[in-house]
């Protein structure tokens, strides 16, 4: 899905249905951080990863205070988003 708003209305629905949420930073109406912390309110133990190609909207420090657990930087090639995603869901079952 494309639209956040739509995105959050699915997840607020069937929350249990996700086992990670990939946004990108830069969406009309809500952006991905805000996306991500309302995420958080319904189920705060999913994962979240955010792209971007703005590092200085989202530092390190920033996406960790939000619990997303990883930033992709635009552009990015498919091997770089699939690495990111095994390496998040595996840390994830770690925890």
């Amino acid at each position: 899905e494309t639209s956040s708003r739509k995105v959050l209305k699915v997840f607020r629905a069937k929350p249990y249905e996700f086992d990670l949420v990939i946004s990108d930073m830069t969406m009309p109406k809500m952006t991905g951080d805000v996306l991500a912390e309302e995420i958080k309110t319904i189920r705060a133990e999913v994962p979240i990863i955010l792209c971007t190609g703005y590092s200085e909207k989202m530092t390190p420090a920033r996406a960790k205070a939000l619990g997303i657990k990883a930033v992709v930087m635009k552009p990015a090639v498919v091997e770089e988003i699939a690495g990111t995603i095994r390496k998040v869901l595996d840390q994830t079952t770690k925890d």
